[in-house]
């Protein structure tokens, strides 16, 4: 397998001969090594399965590879990563531009550019070469560590607030809930009897009444999902990636990941870390659960992996009586 899934219909293809050419043009010195696309397991791990690098090794609800940004292994050390959409192409400029800054202010370690390449191939936009990050992503539904991986969640969390926020561009995600509510409504009609739509409407309305953040901007991941996370043999916290949604603002939204990766019985825990109050928590679930809505439809004909993970979502969520 030597091309990446498209994820949109107006999705160039993306594949390793592309990447080759994009390497022997502008970084020769790399344009040797092999490439691999980086593709999401399959949902239990396959006996004699080669030739590609997979998302996940353990069974469960694997997680996802981006939804808007192609990754190709680089030899043994690297990783070519080229934006799928043109929306993505100026977050992947914005980690460029600010991940150095961030990497050391963290606890684990975060994907840095190496090198920003430009448009050429026939391939339009600007993408990075990057040191690969060692690690697993976690599973939902088998989380090897549970209780380590929430302090360790707590404590990315804790530190990318902490990081100093001058300066930096507004979080895509820095947004009130009700510039959600269209797409998060439209969501709930077309998923139909695949949820509760009831239990999903009445969650969506009382998070509408919630009181908006009120706290100074900080940093924020955006997208804290386990895709975007790296876990060791011992399933302790390795690497955070994929920080195309980062920026500063409210960081209420970094909060899903107690939905779509942590289990229950470790949530309060994690919520306890933060020194999260009610309503930043019903708001963070909130989070969760429209992201996860509006995810099955866009993805359910072109990405089964995203999609069972955001149902896995959906699930937890309506089950989560805690706010």
């Amino acid at each position: 397998m030597c091309a990446a899934a498209r994820m949109h219909s107006a999705e160039p293809a993306l594949d390793a001969a592309l990447v080759r050419r994009l390497l022997s043009a502008q970084f020769p010195q790399w344009s040797g090594l092999p490439v691999t696309p980086v593709t999401p397991a399959p949902p239990a791990p396959r006996a004699g399965a080669s030739g590609a690098s997979r998302a996940s090794d353990v069974s469960g609800v694997p997680a996802p590879v981006s939804g808007d940004n192609a990754m190709f292994r680089l030899g043994p050390e690297l990783a070519v990563r080229l934006p799928r959409v043109e929306w993505a192409a100026g977050d992947v400029r914005r980690e460029q531009q600010w991940l150095h800054r961030l990497a050391p202010r963290l606890p684990v370690p975060i994907p840095v550019p190496l090198a920003v390449g430009k448009p050429a191939a026939g391939y339009p936009w600007e993408w990075s070469v990057l040191r690969w990050l060692s690690g697993s992503t976690p599973t939902a539904g088998a989380v090897a560590a549970p209780a380590g991986l929430a302090r360790d969640l707590a404590a990315f969390v804790t530190a990318l607030r902490s990081a100093n926020p001058s300066g930096g561009p507004a979080g895509h995600r820095s947004v009130p809930l009700a510039s959600r509510d269209g797409a998060t409504r439209a969501a709930i009609a077309q998923l139909g009897g695949a949820i509760d739509g009831a239990a999903a409407t009445a969650l969506w309305d009382k998070a509408l009444r919630l009181p908006e953040y009120a706290g100074p901007p900080v940093w924020m991941h955006g997208d804290l999902t386990p895709g975007n996370l790296l876990v060791n043999r011992a399933g302790r916290l390795a690497a955070a990636v994929d920080f195309a949604l980062m920026g500063v603002g409210d960081p209420t939204s970094d909060l899903m990941v107690a939905w779509n990766l942590l289990p229950a019985s470790v949530r309060p825990a994690f919520r306890s870390a933060l020194a999260v109050d009610d309503a930043t928590w019903a708001r963070g679930r909130a989070w969760a659960f429209s992201i996860a809505a509006v995810t099955v439809p866009y993805y359910r004909h072109t990405d089964p992996v995203r999609t069972a993970n955001a149902r896995h979502v959906l699930r937890e969520v309506l089950a989560d009586r805690s706010a």
